[in-house]
């Protein structure tokens, strides 16, 4: 095996993964206890990341016999988790009938199933554990907009219903009768849900660390080596840890060694309004994204805030400068009152991040090419937590050994020459 020397290069690319202060990182019980060092050199799965990713990893590894570390370079769920407005959903950037083009009805059929089926899940993972973390069922309302008119809100109804998965179409009558909303069409649907992502993160984490896994933190990989019995991993403080099996789940601080042109780097924008903002009573049990681009969404949290974000730029640095935060959030704001009719108060919090797209929408997941027993989950787009539950289970699969029916489907491709 090639020599592992800990070194300063970074294997994943570094960001500084929210910019300002989102609203999430004010929340009472989200800090988790971790070690400051690992308490062996050899595991049977070393997690990097711990922000919700890497916990609901952790959560499915940690059976009480796999030894499971997780570490992170910052303190956990402090990376690009704070950053999320926590919209959990099924629906997928990309809507079915235009992923069924792309990759063909039935594999775009199974890629929306399943994440109807990770929404499902989440819920059972939540009361299981008896999570308190703000966790509620929603309706989701999609709008028509200039991207996808009513015309092909009504294609995207019959597709869903083709696969299986309910849908309601609103014409424009019912749209402006039930919601006061002014738009040519929108699809209303099930299986969706909100929360506090850091408050679910935490938990989860602890779940995960009670039932075995061990939380380094602060402790940085610097550099991999894999082989086809393990992975070896050198850390910033010049140790190396040796793993039968290492998942990145770091976010938009991807491994180099996957970076592809199937996978970019935008930035967004969100605000959240003051506890008790004035808000449509249908708010309530609905969260709300358009068929525009750039798009809006928003909902509403059990306090009565108004939580809305939009406005992304195809740029990996958009999101850094400070001022284009307060510019960002004022057209945000604009457009939501516009679309609701309604006046909102200043936002008391304002925030950018980076994330990650690919061109179906689909997150990559799986086996790394070119490194043994290294996995690696990535370019979640609006569905983070959705995603992350999926790569959870896939990635548990492989590492058993019995595999994932649905792998295929989010697959990395091959590496190239």
């Amino acid at each position: 095996m090639e020599s592992l020397i800990p070194t300063s290069r970074d294997i994943t690319r570094q960001r500084d993964l929210h910019e300002s202060r989102p609203l999430w990182a004010d929340s009472p019980r989200i800090s988790v206890r971790a070690r400051p060092q690992p308490s062996a050199g050899s595991y049977d799965v070393v997690i990097v990341g711990a922000g919700i990713s890497g916990a609901l990893a952790a959560h499915a590894l940690a059976d009480g016999r796999r030894s499971v570390l997780v570490v992170d370079r910052r303190a956990p769920v402090r990376g690009s988790t704070l950053a999320s407005t926590a919209m959990i959903q099924h629906e997928i950037d990309v809507p079915l009938h235009r992923l069924s083009v792309m990759i063909g009805s039935a594999r775009a059929a199974r890629a929306w199933q399943r994440s109807a089926r990770a929404v499902e899940r989440l819920s059972e993972i939540v009361a299981d554990l008896d999570l308190s973390c703000g966790f509620e069922r929603k309706k989701t309302l999609f709008l028509a907009g200039n991207a996808y008119g009513g015309r092909a809100l009504r294609t995207e109804t019959k597709a869903r219903h083709e696969a299986g998965i309910a849908a309601e179409f609103l014409d424009a009558r019912s749209l402006s009768e039930g919601y006061g909303i002014a738009r040519t069409g929108a699809i209303l649907s099930d299986v969706s849900a909100s929360a506090n992502p850091a408050q679910m993160a935490a938990g989860i984490l602890r779940a995960a660390v009670a039932h075995g896994a061990e939380l380094v933190s602060p402790l940085e990989v610097t550099d991999i080596r894999s082989t086809d019995s393990g992975v070896f991993l050198a850390t910033a403080d010049g140790h190396i840890l040796s793993a039968r099996h290492a998942v990145f789940c770091s976010g938009y601080e991807f491994l180099e060694a996957v970076a592809d042109a199937s996978h970019a780097i935008v930035s967004t924008w969100a605000l959240a309004t003051p506890p008790g903002t004035t808000l449509p009573d249908w708010l309530k049990d609905c969260i709300v994204w358009e068929g525009a681009d750039p798009y809006l969404y928003l909902r509403r949290t059990r306090d009565g805030r108004l939580i809305a974000g939009g406005e992304d730029e195809e740029s990996a640095t958009a999101y850094a400068p400070a001022e284009k935060v307060k510019r960002k959030a004022h057209t945000i704001r604009r457009k939501v009152e516009r679309l609701l009719g309604l006046s909102l108060p200043e936002p008391d919090h304002a925030w950018a991040a980076p994330f990650g797209t690919t061109r179906t929408g689909l997150p990559l997941i799986g086996r790394v090419p070119g490194l043994d027993n290294v996995f690696a989950v990535m370019g979640f787009g609006g569905n983070g937590i959705t995603f992350s539950q999926i790569a959870a289970e896939i990635v548990a699969a492989e590492i058993a050994g019995h595999g994932d029916g649905d792998a295929d489907l989010f697959a990395f491709p091959p590496r190239r020459s």
